[in-house]
This record gives C-alpha cells, structure tokens and sequence, in this order.
C-alpha cells in the first residue's frame, strides 16, 4: 500500500471516529484499515489514534498529522490530474446524499449523461430524508433543500425552490375553496401534518405577509413523515398540504391537485450542495456539483415561482438543513 493510500485511509478514521466505519465507506476490509494506521504510525514514529472500546481519536500530533494528510492527499489528486486529459482523467468514487423525491424525480433521470461525461468516475447514491452527518458517513457531498444554519460546512447555492398550497379536488368538493389564511380555521379546513423523521417537530400551517412569516396551527387527522406519504394524502382527498413546486407540477397540469390560496404561499426554501471541505475539495466533487447545478437550473429552477440561483459559485460555510418544508 503506497503512502498516499495511507493517508486516505487515516483521514478516514479520523472522520468517522472508527475503524469500521472508516473501512465500510472505503470498500476495505476492517483488518486492512487497522495494519494501514499501524504502518503509518511506525513511518512517523508517534501514536496517531487513541483506541477506546467505543471509539477512535486522533491524539494532538494525530490532529496536526490530519491537516497535512488532507492536503497531500488533495495534492496529489491534482497533480495526477495534470497529466491526464478530458474528462476521461476525473477518476474515483463519489458518495453522494440526496433528499429522496428530487433524487428521484429529477437527478437519477438525468445521471445518465453525468456518467456518460464522467466515465472514470463511479457513484455512490443515497436517497435519504434523514439529516445525514458527511464526516462521519464518508459522504463527499450532500444536497439539501431547506435553511442552514452556520458551521464548518461548506454550501453551494443553488437557488430558492418555491412551495405551493394544494389539494385534491375530491377534498375542495367537501370543504370549499378557501379563500384567505382566515378562513382556514373558520371554515373547518384540515391539512396533512409533516412531521420531521429526525426529531418529530410538527410543521405548521405557514405563508408571507408583507415580507414576514405567518403561521397557523391547522387541524389534521393524518400526519405523516414523507414527502411521499403527504402526496398520496392529499391525493386521496384528506387535506391541504405545502409542498415543493417541482413535486406537485405533474398533478397541477393533469387536475389531480389544485393550487389554493396561490396569493399565501409559504416562503421559499433555499437549495443548497454542502461538503465538508474548501481547501481540499476533489475535482469529482466540483464536476459533480457544476453539473447539478445545471441540471437543477434545467430542471426545476424553470418552473413558476421559482429563483433562481444567485450568479455567483462560491461556497459559505453552513451547516446541516433545517427540518422546515424539507423536500
């Protein structure tokens, strides 16, 4: 095993806390990892890790020894890439963390042409709703659609994704339209609850007036955890629900949901690709990020009531979403 493998593998154990979960994000086996920490400490000549029954910790020389790691590591990468050519010279495994309708509906579609561009690279996809923890999972990136609040993370902007009110028409035949934010409540209207998987905070009835947030405690008899669950409830005629625009676009142009109280719609939600790292960030996480970032121009930023991304493509240190409206 070469020394930059090393350094990888040590970077690894530092980020997940633990051999074994290091090893499964590698594709190694435990034992392998385990002789590669030892090899590198006997080169250096000073202990890296601290080993516990429960978890792993780089000492003081092993978190100085961690900074060096990733950067020789970025190093190198780029240095290969100097001498290759197209995009044929982008290689290696990407991990990558979507919310599980737009990774659905509009990146697993498109992936296609991302590989077809990208032949050395390989993807590791997973589709989650769950708040995932990129370090610790080995994730190289992750996209996330709601507010951030601020940390060591690094987001990418991809524009604002507008919400909608909506309903099927089954439910509007029993209950009426409504006509304003009052009369919600006053008409004895019921909403499909979103409850976040996390943490199971309740999501309020919610709509911008006059530049502020407005909230409503709506009655509902279902509430649900799922982007999925909450489309096929109101679907089936048992209330109002706020959803994404590019979710609820194809029931809007067949009929099967009707956009209601289009004048109060809830705030947008911020789009948004995060990774852990500026300085060391690989070139597949910055093709790969180039590319959703025009495949979700193309594909969703189109769409009415939509912003689009701000003009410029840096990154701000953020964190993880918050559990509002997530898609």
């Amino acid at each position: 095993m070469d020394r930059i493998d090393l350094l990888r593998i040590f970077a690894r154990v530092v980020e997940t806390t633990s051999f074994t979960r290091a090893a499964e994000t590698l594709g190694l086996p435990r034992s392998s990892v385990s002789i590669a920490v030892q090899d590198l400490e006997a080169r250096l000549g000073v202990r890296l890790l601290t080993r516990t029954t429960r978890n792993v910790a780089p000492t003081p020389d092993g978190t100085a020894f961690y900074e060096h790691a990733l950067r020789l590591v970025a190093d190198m990468e780029e240095a290969e890439n100097l001498f290759r050519h197209g995009h044929d010279g982008i290689r290696g495994k990407l991990r990558v963390s979507l919310p599980v309708r737009i990774g659905r509906l509009v990146v697993a579609p498109a992936l296609g042409e991302f590989l077809a561009a990208y032949p050395g690279i390989a993807l590791d996809l997973g589709m989650t709703d769950r708040p995932v923890n990129l370090v610790e999972d080995g994730v190289d990136c992750a996209l996330r659609v709601g507010e951030l609040r601020v940390s060591g993370m690094v987001a990418r902007p991809l524009g604002d994704l507008a919400l909608v009110n909506v309903a099927a028409p089954a439910y509007l035949a029993r209950h009426g339209v409504p006509r304003s934010p009052a009369a919600l409540l006053a008409d004895g209207h019921e909403c499909v609850h979103y409850a976040s998987a996390s943490t199971g905070w309740v999501e309020k009835w919610e709509w911008e007036d006059a530049g502020q947030t407005r909230t409503l405690d709506l009655p509902g008899r279902v509430t649900v955890d799922s982007a999925e669950a909450q489309i096929a409830c109101c679907l089936a005629g048992l209330g109002l629900v706020q959803l994404p625009i590019y979710d609820v676009q194809p029931y809007l142009a067949t009929g099967a949901m009707v956009e209601v109280l289009p004048d109060w719609r809830a705030a947008p939600l911020p789009m948004a690709l995060l990774y852990p790292h500026r300085r060391h960030l690989s070139s597949r996480v910055r093709v790969f990020a180039d590319w959703l970032h025009r495949l979700v121009a193309r594909e969703v930023l189109h769409l009415p009531g939509v912003t689009p991304p701000p003009r410029s493509d840096s990154g701000v240190d953020m964190t993880m979403p918050t559990d509002r409206k997530q898609a």
